[in-house]
């Protein structure tokens, strides 16, 4: 009874509009009431113990490099090097957009930010090379979705913070599906602008804009790399490389691009401190929301119910993505990790999935959230930069969206699909 309750006032304070973080902790302290008034001194403790995590200091070091990078004159150099990329296919902007947001997910770690810097220079370039508006904000939008999922990624660092696993072995466990949803989106790409004919001319290149198109970004490539390697391999925690890429970002835009100014390092620092804290302050509350499963063993009762039920994992597997979707549709990113991890991961490990896999599905599947109506944080973005309401970005943007759900079955079904590589560095 005290557990519905607590479900319904959470239910009532999200519909209302009270913010995730005071609808959790609000929710907790009613049902602790219920219960018995004495838990409300564990309240403090459990916050605290939601943001006194080694793993978070890496979130905030994170945002602080795409920050820096993307200051820097990152973006316009990105998207020569893209451009470079795809000349020995023949490709155009669409396909540039595509590559460059799988490179600047390596960057950024955060699709919103994808969308917000790239797409306010690819949309007006694609518009002027011959492109349809609606085409062009589709693409950097469903493309922005790799941001997320390509390492490093803030959402994976989330989850590694409630499920403990690997922070390492879960970038590992992203890369492959980051990569496939760009692969199956530059090919969506590639025919859709070949077919329509907004392939430019082959252009000659000089041997020195070569050079320095490709030094450029090769510099930029090289931070991910990097990190992922190093974390992989047990070389840095994610932490110590996070703090590194923040200095391998200072120097590339201090005395490398040389665009970086002492006040772009204000602006970013002020930007990070605002983003990290609204996420900290989420992850504090829903550890009171966690511990009252915990205790309640709400986990281990759905676990048992589905299994004495006798429901096959491929069902149970479908309803996982099912709900995913759903619940990504309302609800931001960080939201949902922290509420879905507590209650689904034990109940996927008894069936079978592998805490990597589960990581891999949860991440792919909220990304498809960033860009269907009506939260889409990505939506909401390229809508101010296109001046396109939400649902016409949602129609262009539905084809590639398409690609992403294929590699969502593909990785809830193959467990290669996020194990390999994991596997492979032991």
């Amino acid at each position: 009874m005290n557990l519905a309750v607590m479900f319904a006032v959470l239910g009532g304070l999200l519909v209302i509009g009270v913010p995730i973080a005071y609808s959790l902790g609000g929710a907790g302290i009613v049902y602790m009431l219920l219960r018995d008034p004495v838990f409300l001194l564990t309240v403090p403790q459990r916050v605290w113990s939601g943001t006194n995590n080694f793993i978070i200091i890496a979130m905030p070091l994170f945002m602080l490099a795409g920050e820096l990078m993307n200051r820097s004159g990152l973006t316009k150099r990105l998207m020569d090097f893209s451009t470079l990329l795809v000349r020995p296919i023949r490709g155009g902007l669409g396909e540039v957009n595509v590559i460059a947001s799988m490179i600047f997910g390596g960057i950024s770690g955060s699709s919103v930010a994808d969308t917000s810097a790239l797409g306010s220079i690819e949309i007006p370039s694609m518009v002027k090379a011959g492109y349809p508006l609606s085409f062009a904000t589709g693409v950097t939008v469903a493309s922005s979705t790799m941001g997320m999922i390509i390492p490093p990624s803030i959402p994976m660092l989330m989850y590694a913070m409630i499920s403990g696993a690997s922070v390492g072995k879960l970038f590992l466990a992203g890369l492959i599906p980051g990569i496939l949803i760009g692969l199956t989106q530059l090919s969506l790409t590639y025919g859709i602008s070949r077919k329509n004919g907004w392939h430019p001319k082959y252009e000659r290149m000089s041997g020195l804009e070569v050079y320095k198109t490709a030094k450029d970004g090769l510099l930029a490539v090289l931070m991910p790399v990097f990190i992922v390697l190093s974390v992989s391999l047990g070389i840095a925690t994610a932490s110590e490389s996070a703090a590194i890429a923040v200095l391998y970002a200072l120097i590339l835009g201090f005395f490398v691009y040389k665009e970086l100014k002492t006040k772009d390092l204000l602006k970013a620092l002020k930007k990070t401190a605002m983003m990290s804290s609204t996420i900290m302050i989420i992850g504090g509350f829903t550890m009171i929301f966690t511990w009252i499963l915990a205790v309640e063993q709400v986990p281990n009762m759905i676990a048992r119910f589905l299994l004495e039920s006798g429901i096959s994992p491929l069902v149970v597997f479908i309803f996982l993505d099912v709900l995913i979707l759903f619940v990504g549709t309302f609800l931001d990113v960080t939201p949902c990790i922290l509420l879905l991890v507590p209650i689904l991961l034990p109940v996927m490990k008894q069936f079978g999935m592998h805490e990597l896999q589960f990581g891999a599905v949860l991440i792919v599947g909220l990304a498809i959230g960033l860009v269907t109506p009506p939260v889409g944080m990505c939506l909401n973005v390229a809508n101010k930069i296109c001046g396109l309401s939400v649902i016409e970005v949602f129609k262009a943007a539905l084809p590639f969206i398409i690609c992403n759900v294929i590699v969502l079955i593909v990785v809830t079904f193959v467990p290669a699909a996020s194990l390999w590589l994991p596997g492979l560095f032991g």
